[in-house]
């Protein structure tokens, strides 16, 4: 609820002008209603436009995408791309390809950008792109053909100085190989114009673990600033695809032990703690369902999702993570896990909770890291590769994973030193975007009205 009338009526004339896109919403809503008291104490926020125009996207960039099938039919599908806010240096942030994606999941992804950009420290921008291509049940050819297009149009707009994007939900390894190739190719020259890319081609060295690192080292220190630790805790993970599974290995590296892991059709429970060598065979491997964990571990439980509930968080931890996809806790499953003792909920994937979740978790004096804070590990190392890049120079694995570490930590503090100055201790979401905005805010205000 708004107390601020200017941020209200603001709300409402975003609302206005992006009918029909509820994540876009939830996402500006959330953010405004944490900067309340920064604006009540900073009105020239206001005067010079600048919270007028960071709700506003720079440029949106929309376009069709043709392409032949196997079968030598022509399809087509929607390309994205929104570059929301370069106030701090080019636009970053990943392509998602995947059939739910329209407008406002890319301008919901691209706003929640600028913040988590801002909290690594580097001097990056906000965006978010993609496209509702499927990979899923492509052919490596039909992939590629897909891929070739989409970049023969996007090319046209992002640059190593200019907006780098990265992978997301669909877009991996093989998709970045891809449109790497065919921006190289269509350009004539080798830049950093992407992160994520294979080692031989100027990827970095713990890019791939990164988001999940990242995730456990932010929970770390947060937990250790409240005098605990992983050690000994019963954890469960949501999903299992990269950060899930980056996040239950760094878990159990610092001596927690998870439980749970799951996937878009239900979850396993093992007692006895996952077997992660299992669920990289069964998802990196084999691209299968995580219901085929049974098969290697016969006394662990599956627990098939049924009428969208979600059963992961039914099942009793100390430490919930969860990194599938977005508004995947609503309140009946956060007033579940709450009843079940959990104590700390970090999130993996962008905007996982729902606000009535967030709440109950805050209401409940759960420690709550949200996302644009806690899973910025992965643009944070994309920052670190782009840097390798220009310095024609790769670290190891040891050292990028150190920055890594030292990131996140830095995050952790500057997230929970905002939110105590604004009178909000312990308020880690609020802490997050208020700390995040002044960095964007200051920048813009800097530049006058551009």
């Amino acid at each position: 609820m708004f107390k601020n009338e200017y941020l209200a009526d603001l709300y409402n004339q975003v609302v206005k002008r992006n009918p029909g896109e509820p994540e876009f919403h939830q996402a500006v809503r959330e953010v405004l209603e944490s900067l309340e008291p920064v604006v009540e104490a900073r009105p020239e926020l206001i005067t010079k436009g600048v919270m007028a125009e960071l709700v506003e996207p720079e440029r949106i960039i929309k376009f069709r995408v043709p392409w032949v099938d196997d079968q030598g039919n022509v399809q087509v599908n929607r390309g994205f791309r929104v570059q929301f806010n370069s106030a701090i240096g080019p636009y970053k942030g990943g392509l998602r390809f995947h059939p739910t994606v329209y407008e406002g999941i890319i301008k919901f992804l691209g706003f929640e950008q600028i913040f988590k950009n801002a909290l690594t420290g580097l001097p990056i921008g906000g965006g978010k792109g993609g496209s509702d291509f499927d990979p899923k049940g492509k052919s490596d050819g039909e992939v590629m053909r897909f891929c070739q297009s989409f970049m023969t149009e996007l090319s046209k707009y992002i640059g190593a100085d200019t907006d780098v994007p990265a992978g997301d939900i669909g877009v991996g390894a093989r998709e970045i190989g891809y449109m790497f190739g065919q921006y190289k190719r269509l350009r004539d020259e080798f830049t950093g114009v992407l992160t994520g890319k294979g080692l031989t081609y100027g990827g970095s060295l713990a890019r791939k673990e990164a988001t999940g690192f990242g995730l456990c080292y932010f929970t770390e220190a947060m937990l250790n600033d409240h005098s605990d630790s992983f050690k000994g805790k019963t954890v469960v993970v949501s999903g299992s695809g990269n950060v899930a599974i980056y996040a239950c290995q760094k878990a159990t590296t610092l001596g927690a032990k998870v439980i749970a892991m799951s996937d878009s059709n239900g979850c396993v429970v093992d007692e006895n703690g996952i077997d992660l060598d299992a669920v990289k065979t069964i998802k990196e491997v084999k691209r299968g369902r995580i219901s085929e964990y049974l098969e290697y571990h016969p006394e662990a439980k599956y627990m098939e999702d049924k009428d969208g509930s979600k059963n992961i968080w039914t099942v009793p931890c100390d430490i919930a993570l969860p990194c599938a996809t977005q508004n995947e806790i609503n309140e009946a499953s956060a007033k579940a896990l709450i009843a079940n003792g959990v104590m700390a909920v970090c999130e993996g994937a962008n905007m996982p909770s729902t606000p009535e979740a967030i709440a109950a978790f805050q209401e409940a004096g759960i420690l709550f890291g949200p996302a644009k804070a806690a899973n910025a590990g992965g643009v944070a190392t994309s920052a670190l590769e782009m840097s390798q890049n220009s310095m024609r120079y790769s670290w190891t694995f040891d050292e990028v994973d150190a920055k890594l570490k030292g990131i996140m930590e830095n995050i952790y503090a500057n997230v929970a030193k905002a939110a105590a100055s604004y009178g909000m201790e312990g308020n880690y979401a609020a802490g997050a975007n208020i700390a995040g905005f002044l960095k964007v805010a200051d920048s813009m205000m800097a530049f006058g009205v551009v």
